[in-house]
């Protein structure tokens, strides 16, 4: 995983509600174990036709948001089923944070675990990110804060444990190995 401080990125609207893990990444495509590879079927059904054209009305798709990093999603985002490949796509993709005004829990907690910020945020904070649709934002993890292009800033809360395994750039197991040390120590002296 690659550590997360700060992202400066143009931001995507997606404004429809209850999308869930089906959408982000479908059935169909959870064949592999492999995280690599998955963000060419990440929202497949509303990015492509019925031949495998992209749709150019589709959000991504449009010139100034190809390479976006940050998604402004509708309520109640990641709702379904708990499939890890979800956060995978989205990471391969290219989309590293996921802001909305909520995140379904399993949801949140695998994008946590594999390097995807989850960030919720009030209905009227929403529309002030909205308001910069297409435009660079900046998400500043270790200030726990949105740095609009105005000047406005959001503050924002991952718990602690999560924070500092995404500051460092591991998940739950590589910071268990990288205190490996300190844990001999502790056993030794018990």
């Amino acid at each position: 995983m690659t550590p997360i401080r700060r992202i400066e990125s143009r931001v995507a609207v997606f404004s429809g509600e209850n999308i869930d893990t089906d959408q982000i990444i479908p059935a169909r495509f959870l064949t592999t174990t492999q995280r690599e590879g998955l963000g060419q079927h990440c929202f497949a059904d509303w990015r492509y036709d019925q031949e495998g054209k992209e749709r150019p009305e589709f959000a991504l798709h449009r010139p100034e948001l190809r390479n976006a990093g940050v998604l402004l999603a509708g309520r109640n985002f990641g709702c379904g089923s708990s499939r890890e490949h979800a956060p995978w796509a989205l990471l391969d993709l290219g989309i590293q944070v996921v802001i909305s005004t909520q995140i379904a829990d399993i949801f949140r907690n695998n994008a946590l675990k594999n390097g995807l910020l989850p960030i919720v945020v009030n209905a009227e904070q929403w529309q002030a990110i909205a308001g910069f649709e297409t435009q660079t934002i900046a998400v500043d993890l270790e200030r726990q804060q949105i740095e609009l292009p105005d000047g406005q800033t959001i503050a924002f809360e991952v718990e602690g444990f999560a924070r500092q395994c995404l500051l460092r750039g591991v998940d739950q197991l590589g910071y268990l190995l990288a205190e490996s040390a300190a844990i001999d120590t502790f056993e030794k002296a018990a």
